[in-house]
């Protein structure tokens, strides 16, 4: 049953993101391009994004576990430090030149498109990398 609602969910998700137009890299550059054409439309589903994840985790906060029993996860840790300003502006950075973020790189590859296949094995790379990095700054 948990990997239906999995599957489902992540269906409607991918869904979501073709309808909004979060898999197309040029509307994301578009809405990104704050000098040039900006395309401001995918603010909309941003804060819709927002408003969605708002609602879940205060409908989460409290709870031990999830609808479907399994243990709840929600971070705890508040504070800003380095590594997530690093990792925020890495994935800035990313974002703005290719015009994909992980969600969509996973819609893309779905899809067959080449920009997706490049995008996924690059984000496997960094993942892959980022314990190399992380235990030789130790």
């Amino acid at each position: 049953m948990k990997t239906i609602v999995a599957f489902l969910v992540g269906l409607l998700f991918g869904i979501g993101l073709i309808v909004a137009g979060m898999s197309n890299p040029a509307k994301v550059l578009g809405f990104l391009d704050l000098a040039g054409a900006w395309d401001p439309s995918l603010a909309l589903v941003m804060g819709g994004a927002v408003a969605v994840g708002l609602a879940g985790f205060t409908l989460a906060r409290g709870r031990k576990v999830s609808l479907l029993g399994e243990p709840m996860q929600i971070p705890t840790k508040r504070g800003i430090d380095r590594p997530l300003v690093t990792g925020s502006a890495l994935f800035g950075i990313g974002w703005g030149l290719a015009g994909i973020c992980p969600g969509p790189a996973l819609t893309l590859l779905g899809t067959g498109a080449p920009k997706g296949l490049v995008f996924v094995l690059a984000m496997i790379a960094g993942m892959a990398l980022f314990p190399l990095l992380q235990r030789r700054s130790r």
